[in-house]
């Protein structure tokens, strides 16, 4: 019989459910996508029920749960930094205890009485090796180091270790209140964006901006020594005690908090592009430490810094190690992995599989009824980050028939060349098909397309479509055959967790006029022959796109080519600012008829804007979305 194990992160932000079957992991999703509320805290019941769906079992065949970090342990460093901080933090001590006094202290319990039928142990990793086996179990190594950074978990704030085969040693931890994550969230909050939401605006932000203020972060803020660690001065923050992250005396240094929705000013950039400096030397700093102290040619990172793509693209281009893998859940969601993988390899001593045996795996019902579950894959256990859920095209012909959706039903190749056209034309599209990506990035799966090569399409999209800021960039998905034809990377980005810069042959001289210009003025200044994914500094967050990954939308990008010469779109992800990306036929035909996109592609149906002409009459698509 196989052995069916359920990993769960739930109740700080992001919650997911993972399920791992004999080693492969069938299902992983966030319950945001469910409930439609963007990071949602709460127990994932949601996520878990489409996990045991697709596995085509039921809560009682399970034969182990884990939770993704220790309750108790966490219970400890908040009791012991509130007793620390007093008589500060009382009002957030009081709004905490009732939550941990209530449930979470007895969180086995809850558990179980979420799994109805479900009688088998609950088990608790730690937070941070939940994040280290996300890392190195589902990477094409079979040795490794491993890197994790993010706020908090139990203690720890990051962590270096080795993976060989299937163990895991964490060498190092830094430890709360120091943290390179509470650190960049804290700027987060001081320039007007959401903590855990908002902190990869501030990386967008950071390239109008100059570093004028790393000696002031230096001076006041932060130590950082050579090994990556970091001491941070608590005089200028607040987050150990208090629901806010800075105080006055990040004010007296820097000036007023921006409000949020505020106007963003010079300063904002430069604040950005200050501690994304700090973060790189500190990521720089680490890696070359777990380099000396592991040994190993590769890297592997996960935790919620890990997601700073920058960064992460400085870490390749300087050499520290051979080759870098990135968890694409690399946040709290991808901690249900984590930990379900690191129960099947470390707790019941599981070797790990090949790739080729791990990426076999079929839901278990007729075949008539079911396309592949998981499409085959290259290098590493993720299936392209392809684990959510599908709709089979009898399901969406249902749907637009039960509605009286205007719509036309394309076959293979005509369907990836009918939307590579109407790409070319500088239509925006919509694309639902195959199964949902797990992590916050969109990959082909739930993606709005277009035309890179289009000057006006990022300010477009970015304000009609997205209703979010316009200096956020967007990211380019390249066939990997010719990404090194137009950005510095020769190497594959399948995750879009890497920046690099688009070749210089691809460039276009800026005006003299131009290169005076400062902050958001530089935004739609032209910078190359595709500058609708070239970033103001030449940037560009890369995904690469095999055949075999997914083979459909390889198939547009190559259509695409074919017509156009060049082997690049536009993919951002299908949801407008303050909602999840969408996951159902029904959100992403609301999203498409609340936006100006101009087309809906739902797997072998394609709706045109224009054709809804029944829909559009009716005022309740035309509700407003609220924004975060």
């Amino acid at each position: 019989m196989p052995i069916r194990i359920l990993g769960i992160s739930a109740y700080y932000h992001d919650s997911a459910a993972c399920l791992v079957e004999d080693g492969r992991i069938v299902a992983a999703v966030q319950e945001e996508r469910f409930t439609r509320k963007k990071h949602d805290a709460g127990f994932p019941s949601k996520a878990v029920e489409y996990c045991l769906r697709e596995a085509g079992v039921t809560a009682s065949k399970l034969d182990l749960v884990g939770f993704y970090e220790k309750p108790l342990v966490k219970f400890e460093r908040l009791l012991e930094t509130y007793v620390g901080c007093a008589p500060k933090g009382l009002r957030s001590y009081l709004m905490a205890m009732p939550l941990w006094l209530g449930e979470r202290l007895w969180m086995a319990d809850d558990i179980r009485d979420q799994l109805e039928g479900y009688d088998g142990e609950v088990l608790f990793g730690e937070h941070h090796e939940s994040h280290a086996a996300s890392a190195f179990f589902p990477s094409p190594f079979e040795q490794a180091a491993i890197v994790t950074m993010d706020g908090v978990g139990e203690w720890s704030t990051s962590s270096v270790g080795v993976g060989k085969g299937n163990e895991i040693e964490l060498m190092r931890e830094l430890r709360f209140p120091h943290s390179l994550g509470l650190l960049y969230s804290a700027f987060t909050y001081f320039t007007g964006f959401k903590v855990n939401s908002g902190e990869y605006k501030v990386m967008g932000l950071a390239p109008y901006g100059e570093p004028k203020y790393v000696k002031t972060i230096k001076d006041h803020l932060i130590e950082i020594r050579e090994d990556g660690s970091l001491w941070m001065n608590l005089d200028y923050f607040t987050y150990p005690y208090a629901l806010t992250m800075t105080g006055t005396g990040f004010e007296e240094l820097f000036g007023p908090a921006r409000k949020p929705e505020e106007l963003l000013t010079q300063r904002e950039m430069d604040l950005a592009r200050s501690v994304q400096e700090i973060t790189e030397e500190v990521m720089l700093k680490t890696a070359r430490f777990a380099r000396r102290e592991s040994g190993m040619r590769d890297l592997c990172l996960a935790g919620g810094v890990a997601l700073n793509c920058v960064g992460n693209g400085r870490l390749l281009r300087e050499g520290v190690f051979d080759q870098i893998w990135i968890q694409p859940a690399a946040g709290d969601a991808g901690g249900a992995l984590g930990v379900a993988m690191s129960l099947w390899h470390r707790h019941l001593e599981k070797p790990r599989l090949s790739p080729e045996a791990a990426g076999t795996w079929e839901r278990p019902v007729a075949a008539s009824a079911v396309i592949r579950s998981t499409p085959p894959r290259y290098a590493d256990g993720m299936s392209g980050s392809y684990l959510g859920p599908r709709f089979a095209d009898e399901e969406i012909g249902a749907f637009l028939g039960r509605h009286g959706y205007a719509a036309r039903r394309y076959e293979q190749p005509a369907l990836a060349e009918r939307i590579a056209a109407l790409l070319a034309e500088e239509q925006i599209v919509g694309l639902l098909q195959g199964r949902m990506e797990f992590g916050p990035r969109a990959l082909g799966g739930r993606s709005i397309l277009g035309d890179p090569r289009s000057p006006s399409l990022q300010s477009v999209m970015n304000l009609k479509i997205k209703f979010r800021e316009s200096f956020r960039p967007f990211a380019p998905s390249v066939l990997r055959e010719h990404v090194s034809e137009w950005f510095g990377l020769d190497g594959d980005s399948p995750y879009m967790l890497l920046v690099a810069d688009v070749c210089p042959s691809r460039r276009v001289e800026v005006p003299d006029e131009a290169k005076a210009l400062w902050g958001i003025e530089k935004l739609n200044v032209p910078r190359s022959t595709i500058p609708a994914v070239t970033h103001v500094d030449y940037s560009a967050r890369i995904q690469t796109v095999r055949r075999e990954t997914n083979p459909f939308y390889y198939d547009i990008i190559e259509a695409f080519y074919r017509l156009t010469g060049c082997p690049v779109v536009v993919n951002t992800s299908f949801n407008v600012r303050g909602e999840p990306i969408v996951c159902t036929p029904e959100d992403a035909y609301r999203c498409f008829m609340r936006t100006n996109l101009d087309v809906l592609v739902l797997e072998n149906y394609v709706l045109a804007k224009q054709e809804q002409v029944a829909v559009a009459a009716d005022e309740s698509w035309r509700q407003e979305f609220v924004l975060d």
